[in-house]
């Protein structure tokens, strides 16, 4: 232990602090995942629901700041969007087949993104590269594979793909914690 930390909070913390949360986090990744790939359906409309809660609730937030707002130049803006964002989320919680289909697309364009930056990071690690690289490749053929299959498999396909995304970033995230704890740095790109 490093008693410099509990005297000291400016102090580095010592090599491996906070590897179980680490490993917490992948576990639970890769249950969320599994439970999600039993499931698909059931996922999808699970994650269907609260995102569009969340629009709702961005909505009504968005529709109040812009009544509240009297005399500011981003009123109109604010109700604006707090209406679509409403109509959006409205949508998605009563009309879920539409809602899937919309999150179908936006679960495809953030596992790309998700992928493009899982590969341009992993070719900065001196550990973990292989890994974090093959899931970058994992995600980014996945939301290939979603964008192909529109817009017949919009019901279970989010869920599957959601499934195997959080094993692939569990499994990442138990092996960075147990390489952590033996004093690696916990997902850092080395120094330059």
């Amino acid at each position: 232990m490093d008693d410099r930390a509990s005297i000291d909070p400016r102090a580095a913390p010592a090599a491996g602090a906070g590897w179980g949360w680490i490993l917490g986090y992948g576990v639970l990744s890769v249950v969320l995942g599994v439970l999600a790939f039993l499931n698909p359906f059931a996922a999808t409309y699970a994650a269907t629901l609260v995102i569009g809660a969340f629009f709702i609730a961005a909505g009504l937030v968005s529709i109040a700041a812009g009544f509240a707002g009297k005399g500011h130049e981003g009123r109109s803006y604010a109700i604006g969007f707090g209406l679509l964002s409403l109509v959006v989320g409205l949508l998605m919680a009563f009309n879920p087949v539409s809602g899937a289909l919309s999150l179908t697309l936006m679960v495809a364009v953030w596992l790309g993104v998700r992928g493009a930056l899982e590969i341009g990071l992993g070719m900065r690690f001196k550990r973990g590269r292989g890994l974090m690289i093959a899931l970058g490749v994992v995600n980014l053929l996945l939301a290939i594979y979603v964008f192909a299959t529109l817009p017949g498999s919009a019901l279970t396909l989010p869920g599957f793909i959601l499934g195997i995304s959080f094993v692939f970033g569990g499994v990442t995230s138990v092996a960075a914690a147990l390489n952590h704890r033996k004093g690696a740095a916990a997902f850092a790109a080395p120094a330059l």
